[in-house]
């Protein structure tokens, strides 16, 4: 408390000029409204600056759970695309059980490999979440890989860069589909083998799922053509596609149920 006398002693003519600056500057602006109004903007953007940034620090701090909103908005989202009923056409059968056929769960990439020619994701989700082997995997922008092993608490994912697998893929404008495989070269294009010479092929056309298989839904993004030549007998396509994922920087991704897929599974076997 002392010491609090003592500067105001010392300081005292200063401190009396800072008193008599503030009561004239506040009888100033009382009694013109020029000035008042000066002040009234100054303030309101000293203030509205404090809370800018105090929004945006909230924000930052809060990134992580608004990341987890938007996949939980995301993942309901793809159910609903992937889960309406198709337009029917002549040789579709309307079925109200194709309906919610298809359950999304969100989840994080914690582990990534893409120089080797067997990559293999690592994600937090698994036995405690439902999770089971041939699940697909997909992201915002397309095909990631499959369910290969799970634990209860995490998943290995074949990737697509992977030279062990092999998924169904087609031409978006076209009926046609192949096997999408990769060659264990750029991490950015995979091969489509199998599409007959008698398909319509160009560089830029879109390349999807072809929902053949128990795994995928029907027309997930996968990337576009590059390049494309006949193979030896000339019989086939030999396809590159730039993928439209870039699986260098994978961290969110979307798991995918097939409800039916034991459905389907026995009565292929029934066939066999």
């Amino acid at each position: 408390m002392q010491q609090i006398v003592n500067f105001i002693l010392r300081n005292k003519t200063f401190l009396l000029f800072v008193l008599l600056l503030f009561v004239s500057v506040m009888l100033t602006i009382q009694s013109h409204s020029y000035h008042r109004s000066r002040f009234i903007n100054s303030a309101n953007f000293l203030s509205g600056g404090i809370y800018n940034a105090s929004n945006s620090m909230s924000e930052f701090f809060d990134l992580k759970n608004q990341n987890k909103l938007l996949q939980e908005d995301n993942k309901r989202l793809k159910s609903i695309l992937y889960n309406t009923k198709q337009t029917p056409d002549t040789n579709y059968i309307d079925s109200t059980n194709y309906n919610k056929k298809y359950k999304f769960t969100a989840a994080q990439v914690i582990r990534n490999s893409y120089a080797t020619t067997n990559n293999i994701l690592l994600l937090n989700k698994g036995d405690n979440d439902s999770i089971k082997q041939d699940f697909g995997v997909v992201s915002s922008k397309g095909i990631i890989g499959i369910v290969e092993k799970t634990n209860r608490n995490y998943a290995t994912v074949l990737s697509i860069l992977n030279t062990t697998s092999s998924i169904s893929a087609k031409l978006k404008k076209t009926p046609h589909f192949g096997s999408l495989k990769w060659n264990g070269n750029s991490p950015n294009t995979i091969q489509l083998s199998e599409i007959p010479k008698i398909a319509t092929v160009a560089k830029g056309d879109t390349i999807i799922t072809s929902g053949r298989s128990a795994i995928f839904p029907k027309g997930i993004p996968v990337g576009t053509i590059s390049n494309f030549k006949l193979d030896n007998a000339e019989n086939y396509y030999e396809i590159d596609i730039v993928l439209f994922n870039d699986m260098t920087s994978i961290e969110h991704v979307y798991i995918i149920e097939n409800k039916d897929a034991k459905i389907i599974e026995n009565i292929l076997k029934d066939n066999d």
